[in-house]
């Protein structure tokens, strides 16, 4: 995936918002809660971070290329050196299960406010 194909996926999610944090990176998150973080300037940073399933983490973090998102590993949360690390596929595969597991930690309130998946 490209970089432009990760904000399309992102965007595309329901109630799915972007923002721009810490000066240089794009938020994408779900009912204000981070679901994916990647450089807001393609040409400065390739990667991009995003939470995974606890039972996944150590499976993809022994994958060349990914590691352990820096500040929010504990939070089982990966870094791509870059999209292209893993097939298109399964990259949305993840980001979208990203987006499930934040909207699944929401407040019954604001799931209940979030557009239906």
């Amino acid at each position: 995936m490209t970089h432009d194909e990760v904000r399309n996926c992102c965007a595309g999610l329901p109630g799915a918002t972007s923002d721009v944090k810490w000066g240089a990176d794009l938020v994408y998150s779900v009912g204000g809660k981070m679901f994916c973080v990647m450089a807001l300037d393609a040409s400065q940073s390739q990667g991009l971070s995003f939470k995974v399933a606890d039972e996944r983490f150590l499976e993809l973090t022994d994958q060349p290329g990914i590691i352990p998102a820096p500040y929010l590993a504990r939070h089982h949360w990966v870094r791509l050196e870059h999209p292209g690390v893993l097939p298109a596929a399964q990259l949305r595969e993840l980001l979208q299960a990203s987006y499930l597991l934040v909207r699944a930690k929401l407040a019954k309130k604001q799931r209940d406010a979030l557009p239906p998946i």
